[in-house]
Parts: C-alpha cells; structure tokens; sequence
C-alpha cells in the first residue's frame, strides 16, 4: 500500500500530465449514449465523489471503457464475477479517522480537537470492461431514447437553486456583492450545452456565499485567490454537468499555467479543491451529506 505522503503527491502528478496533455480529468469528453457519465460502483451504484471522480475519469479516458462504471475484485467474486487474467486495477483513495494515540501525542491529548485526523489509503477497482462474467443487472446498457432529458435536469438545478439570474450584455459572471449571476442571452450560445454548462459554472461559484458553502475568497499559498477559485468552479460544474449528462468544457482555460504551477508546489491542493467542489455540487443537487462524512473532508481540505 502506498504511503500518506506518496499518494498525494502520485495523485498530483497524474493530474498535472493530464491538464499539461489538455484533457482536464474533471471533464468527460467520450461519448454520452444517454448513460450516467458520473463514474460509480457497478455493484452498490454508489457515485464515486471528489478527487476520485478525476482518477477514474482519467482511467477511463486512457483506456476507452464503455462505461465509468467499477467493482473491487472481491465485489467481482462476490457476484460470481472474475477480474480477467493480466488486466491491472485503478488505485483510487478514501480517507479514515484515525483517533492519536493520547499517550504518545501530547500535542493532542492537550488539544481535545485534535484527537481524531483523517488518514488517506487507497484501494483498488477495476472497470466492468475488465470483468467476466457480470450479472446482466450490472452490466450498463444504453438508456432508450427520450428517456433522459439532460436539459430539464439542468434546468432543474439552475430553478432549485433560487439563485437570481439575470440576462444580457455579454459577459458571464457571478457578482458577490449583488449575490446575482449575470448570463448573456440564451442567443449568444452556439448550442444549449453551451449555455447551461457556463451557468452551472457560474452557479458553482455561487455556492460560495457566506449563506451557502461559505467559500471566501482568500489568500492561499502558492495559488491566486481568483485562480483557486476558478479550479473549484471548474471541478463544481464537471460534476454537475456530469449529473446531468452533458459535456462540458473549460471555462477559464487562462487559468490553466497557474493552476500547474500551483500544483506542482502542492501536492495537497487537487485534494482541497475537488473537495470543495464537491462540496458545492451536493448543495446544488440537494445532496444530504452524513455529518461524518462532512467531517472528514473538511479535515482532508
């Protein structure tokens, strides 16, 4: 198993060649056949969240797979599956409360707050086209057509939201201090996807307020306010534009030499930014997160 500090900085660099390579992990550019682009748990359905979206969909880019759809290999046996001879796993990573040692810690035996850390391990999946013979239930099929409508989904989050829109001019921001999201018109997009992708950025960037995620602005080492900013509202509306099963694209494409330089000089800043990504997208999509969960990431940020 690798180590705490391997992991990150393994993590990091897997996503530095892929933003160097111009295939941001955190968009999905294969093809969208009415499925679920969000990589999941074959077995459980379960979506994969945060930094582990970006793993799997580079894993799935590289390799071409079908669907972004995953097991472990006991899961495998468990459904009388079997992982086929030479294929090779996916690590992807989880984090665990790990309560110190008091006696051996005294920074943290005199620091009640401190008792409990989150450790990052990892693990190993492998896709459903690296298995043989998959129950037919686990096995993704197509949706029929019609049957899914992505831009009434969108619609959905952008109505949900309460947040006020306003269109005209343009330009495409959120304004803080007004706490409302200015769109040029409908028109002015070359197509549909266009549109709702550059409003559920915009919206992700909503999800800042001190009233919502309580996201500020601030200085960060290493990283402009503005640029780290960006990176959480472009990783915020992947996932959202993931749900909702359209492709997105880069928004701010400028901020892409600060973003590797940043990550080079900080292994742990792909972990708190796909964090409060996800943060911001389970807002928007009314996701109740388990209080231990919330924990965890917040000490992972």
């Amino acid at each position: 198993m690798a180590t705490f500090p391997d992991l990150y900085t393994s993590v990091t660099q897997r996503i530095i060649a892929a933003l160097e390579a111009g295939t941001p992990p955190w968009h999905c550019p294969w093809r969208r056949d009415g499925t679920d682009a969000r990589p999941a748990n074959a077995t459980t359905g379960r979506a994969y969240r945060g930094i582990n979206v970006l793993l799997l969909n580079l894993q799935a880019m590289a390799q071409g797979y079908r669907a972004s759809r995953w097991l472990t290999f006991a899961q495998a046996v468990a459904v009388g599956a079997r992982v086929r001879k030479g294929e090779h796993g996916t690590q992807i990573v989880f984090f665990k409360l790990h309560e110190l040692d008091k006696a051996s810690h005294q920074e943290a035996a005199n620091d009640p707050e401190r008792r409990v850390v989150p450790l990052l391990r990892a693990f190993t999946v492998f896709n459903v086209d690296q298995v043989d013979g998959l129950p037919e239930r686990l096995t993704p099929e197509p949706l029929e057509p019609g049957s899914w409508e992505p831009l009434d989904a969108a619609d959905h989050i952008l109505e949900q939201s309460g947040a006020l829109f306003r269109h005209g001019g343009s330009k495409a921001f959120y304004a803080p201090d007004a706490d409302l999201i200015q769109m040029p018109p409908q028109s002015a997009f070359c197509n549909a996807g266009d549109y709702y992708a550059t409003a559920l950025h915009e919206l992700t960037h909503w999800t800042g307020h001190p009233s919502r995620c309580n996201r500020p602005l601030g200085r960060r080492q290493g990283i402009d306010a503005y640029a780290f900013e960006e990176l959480v509202a472009e990783m915020g509306s992947a996932f959202l534009t993931d749900y909702c099963g359209l492709t997105g694209r880069v928004q701010h494409a400028s901020y892409i030499a600060s973003w590797l330089e940043a990550l080079r000089n900080d292994k742990r800043l792909i972990f708190t930014a796909s964090s409060q990504a996800q943060k911001a997208a389970d807002f928007l999509l009314g996701t109740a997160v388990p209080a231990e969960a919330q924990a965890v990431a917040g000490a992972a940020a």
